[in-house]
Formats: structure tokens, C-alpha cells, sequence
């Protein structure tokens, strides 16, 4: 079977809206559920589309508690993550994750992910996107190895014990291919959206050419990379091993990384996951130097790459399961040996179809889906609150919200789509937010209590539920 079929596909559907006048905003459940939003000139940005999307939406949920959790959730980035204004002419939007004020490549395009469909209908959220593109451009020039940034260049880092110490602006230096890939995604879908190139100029050329580099020395052909990470710390899975230069391994074709999506250390540095995300942008690299800007020489090089990574993917990173068939691995280090197992941050295994919808038709990722949420993955875990992935980032026993709306997003099954909404539903521990995770039996006891992308992912999946299975909206959990 030729994986290169299901990544040929960018296409996502973006469904536009219609919308609720501004006359509907207001509507209170009841008492019980009083929205836990900022005052409206605590906001730290508005949207009036936005607004009529949460009334549209709130009103078509049976479940009040469930329709509260969303109206907390979906505008969480807009209310408390962005500073958005206009620098040299261009908007630049920087958004921090949350309880940690320092921006991370991957998670703010996560955190405005759900507002894309919306860039054609409200000028404030296209800027908003656009400016967030022009962002994080600044910041793989600043430095492509690193995960987070600063916007304030005399801040220090938290982290200036680590080896080497971040240069000003750089909050962290965990390399993670991933951080480099959503920059693409976003750029990618937004000019698909708008038909905006505008974005694609000499800047953007340099950052993108500066990730191919990175990627390319990432493969270490010659064995060798510049990257290391020293920490001091008593978390074992904080730093890599051997002096921050990971464990051996041997050539694959395959891009190394020392950190996975959750800033985890890696326990095999080629991480499939976000291989597959890599190609996943390479072949879309391709479609934009070819189309728009120009440079077929380049183009090509992108698209041998990907190619590339195709065939090692199919060569490395698939075995033969016992009881599931042919699945992905987690982790490989080129001599055979592999990790199976999956992480809830994105991108994860079961994620690989949320980032391209194409995967829903592979029979790998098939039965790699029903490997994750079985016994047999050490990070799927059964409690007596919920059941759900976890992530070794926060122990043993800690199921994350974000894996129980992975499984959501990538589900045709109405019954498994609804009993994930019911797992949401009773674990947010009354807050009406998603936590970053929660004791597998005890969802009091949970991490991270404003955590801007687990709650805008939330919010997604109830936008998308809308909008393919509204009937399961219609009925109380």
C-alpha cells in the first residue's frame, strides 16, 4: 500500500457561517451557568462574527451545561491570549498559551485554528491570522531550533540555566519538528482561504528556506547535528540523554528531533508522528513555490524531500502488531527498534487524520487507531471518571482532555462522538474549562486551569459536531 495517495489531499473542508445578529448576544442559560468570560473590556480581543457564532451555537446545544463549557471555551484565545497590533505597516499577532506568557509556534496556530473559517466573513480575524503568520516568521529567523518565544526582547528566560542559554526573545530551545510544520499549516490554509499571497514575501522566503535547512540537517546524512540540550533538573524526561545529544541511532532518511509536541524529551529521536506532519508541509511547500512564488527549483526540492520521507516512513515506521495488523510506530531509532505508544498533544498517531482527513481512509492509521485506544498502548488509560490518552508529561495516571477530543475529531461514529462529549462534560470539574489533564479517577485533581489551546480545541469539536452531526447536539448527554 502507497501512503503517498492519502497526503496528496490538502483540501479541508472550512465551512462558512451564517450568523446571528448582535441583538441575540447575552442569552443565559440559567443561573447555574453563568459564562465564566471576561468582563467585555477585559477581552484582550473581540469579534462581533465570533460572538454571533457562540449565540448561533449555544442555541442549537440541548445539553446546558455542555453549551456553557462551549461558550468558555471556543473564544478563550481571543479573550485572554492575544496582543495583536500593527508593526511597520503589517499586523503582527502575538499569542501566548495561556498560564505560561510566552508564545509557542505549535500552539498558537492550535489556539486559532477554529477562527479559520471565519477569515472570509470578519477583516479583524483575517488580520488577526495574518499577523500571527508575520510572527511567527520573526521567530524562525530568530532561531529555528527553538519551541517559544518572547515578545518583550529584555524578558528573561526562565530558562537561562539551559545549555546553550536562549538568546533574547527565546523563552525555549526544544527542538521539535512539529513547532516548525504549524507555522506552514497556517500559512498554507490561510492563503487557501483568502487567495492572499501577499504574506509569501522575502521574509516569509527566508524563514521557509531556513526550515528546510533544519529539517535537512535534521536527517543527519552525515551523522551530525549542531543541536544539543543540557537542563538541570531532577524530571527525567526534560533534556535529552547523553550531554542533550539523544540516544543512537542510525540513518533512516528520517527527520531526528529531540523533543516531542508535549516538550518531552524523545525516547528514540525520529519521532513518526512528526515526520508525517513534515511531509505533510513539504508537499504543500511544493504546491505554494510552485504556484505562487515562482521558484520551481525549490518547489522540486520540497517535493523530493517529502517523497523521501515517504519511503522511509513505509520502510521504518510500520510493523506488524499481533492482534492489530500493520500499525505506526511512535518512536523508531533506525536499528529496528520502536516505540508504540501515543502522546496527546498534536501531532499524535491518532491525529495524523485531523491533520490531514485523508488518513481516515488509510488502513494503517485504521488500525493504529483501534491499537491507541486499546489496553495494549501504555498511555490509553481506564479510571473511574473517564478513559482516555495520556501523556508520560504528566505521570501515570492523568488522562487529557485533548486526547478525548482528538478521538472526537477523528471519529465517523456517532455513538463514540457522544460519549467523548459525555467524558468532557464530566471531568471539567466544574470550571467549564478543559485542563490540560486530570486524574484518571479524580478530574478535581487536574493541571493547568487556563490552558488556551485544550479549551479553543474544545470549542472546535462542538463547531464541528454542529456542523456534520448536529443531531447529537439536539439530546441531553
Amino acid at each position: 500500500m502507497n501512503r503517498r495517495k492519502f497526503l496528496k489531499s490538502n483540501t479541508m473542508a472550512l465551512t462558512a457561517f451564517s450568523f446571528l445578529p448582535i441583538s441575540s448576544f447575552g442569552f443565559n442559560y440559567n443561573d447555574k451557568f453563568i459564562s465564566q468570560r471576561p468582563p467585555l473590556d477585559k477581552r484582550t480581543f473581540t469579534s462581533d462574527i465570533i460572538e454571533s457564532q457562540i449565540q448561533k451555537i449555544k442555541l442549537s446545544i440541548k445539553d446546558k451545561e455542555l453549551a456553557w463549557m462551549f461558550e468558555n471555551c471556543y473564544p478563550n484565545t481571543l479573550d485572554t491570549t492575544v496582543d495583536y497590533e500593527v508593526i511597520d505597516g503589517k499586523p503582527d499577532t502575538f499569542i501566548i498559551t495561556g498560564d505560561i506568557d510566552a508564545m509557542w509556534l505549535r500552539d498558537s496556530t492550535a489556539q486559532v485554528w477554529p477562527y479559520m473559517p471565519l477569515i472570509k466573513k470578519d477583516k479583524k480575524i483575517r488580520n488577526l491570522v495574518k499577523g500571527l503568520i508575520n510572527r511567527q516568521i520573526k521567530c524562525i529567523i530568530k532561531d529555528p531550533y527553538a519551541n517559544a518565544f518572547y515578545k518583550d526582547l529584555d524578558k528573561k528566560s526562565h530558562w537561562q540555566s539551559d545549555e546553550p542559554t536562549p538568546i533574547p526573545g527565546v523563552h525555549e530551545r526544544k527542538w521539535e519538528i512539529d513547532s516548525l510544520c504549524y507555522v506552514i499549516r497556517l500559512a498554507y490554509y490561510y492563503y487557501q482561504l483568502t487567495d492572499d499571497t501577499s504574506i509569501f514575501d522575502n521574509d516569509w522566503d527566508k524563514a521557509m528556506k531556513l526550515v528546510y535547512k533544519t529539517f535537512k540537517v535534521e536527517q543527519r546524512k552525515e551523522g551530525k547535528s549542531p543541536y544539543y540540550f543540557i537542563r538541570k533538573t531532577n524530571n527525567m524526561i526534560d533534556a535529552p540523554t547523553f550531554k542533550g545529544d539523544g540516544r543512537p541511532t542510525k540513518f533512516t532518511g528520517l527527520i531526528h528531533c529531540q523533543f516531542r509536541p508535549s516538550d518531552d524529551a524523545t525516547l528514540f529521536p525520529i519521532l513518526i508522528p512528526s515526520n508525517i506532519f513534515a511531509e505533510i508541509s513539504l508537499r504543500q511547500l511544493n504546491e505554494i513555490y510552485k504556484k505562487e512564488l515562482n521558484d520551481s527549483v525549490f518547489a522540486k526540492k520540497c517535493l523530493s524531500f517529502a517523497d523521501e520521507l515517504n519511503e522511509a516512513i513505509e520502510k521504518h515506521a510500520i510493523a506488524e502488531h499481533l492482534d492489530y495488523g500493520k500499525i505506526y510506530a511512535y518512536e523508531i531509532d533506525g536499528f529496528g527498534n520502536k516505540v508504540f505508544m501515543d502522546d496527546a498533544n498534536v501531532p499524535s498517531l491518532i491525529s495524523l487524520a485531523y491533520l490531514n482527513p485523508e488518513f481516515k481512509n488509510d488502513p494503517i492509521y485504521k488500525n493504529t487507531r483501534k491499537f491507541l485506544l486499546s489496553e495494549n498502548n501504555p498511555y490509553y488509560l481506564k479510571g473511574t471518571a473517564a478513559e482516555g490518552q495520556g501523556s508520560p508529561h504528566t505521570g501515570k495516571n492523568t488522562i487529557w482532555p485533548m486526547g478525548i477530543i482528538l478521538r472526537a475529531l477523528t471519529s465517523k461514529n456517532k455513538a463514540e462522538i457522544k460519549y467523548c462529549l459525555k467524558m468532557l462534560k464530566s471531568t471539567h470539574a466544574n470550571t467549564g474549562f478543559m485542563h490540560e489533564s486530570f486524574n484518571k479517577d479524580n478530574p478535581e485533581d487536574f493541571s493547568r486551569s487556563w490552558f488556551a489551546w485544550a479549551n479553543t480545541l474544545f470549542g472546535e469539536l462542538i463547531v464541528k459536531v454542529h456542523n456534520e452531526n448536529p443531531g447529537i447536539l439536539k439530546s441531553e448527554l
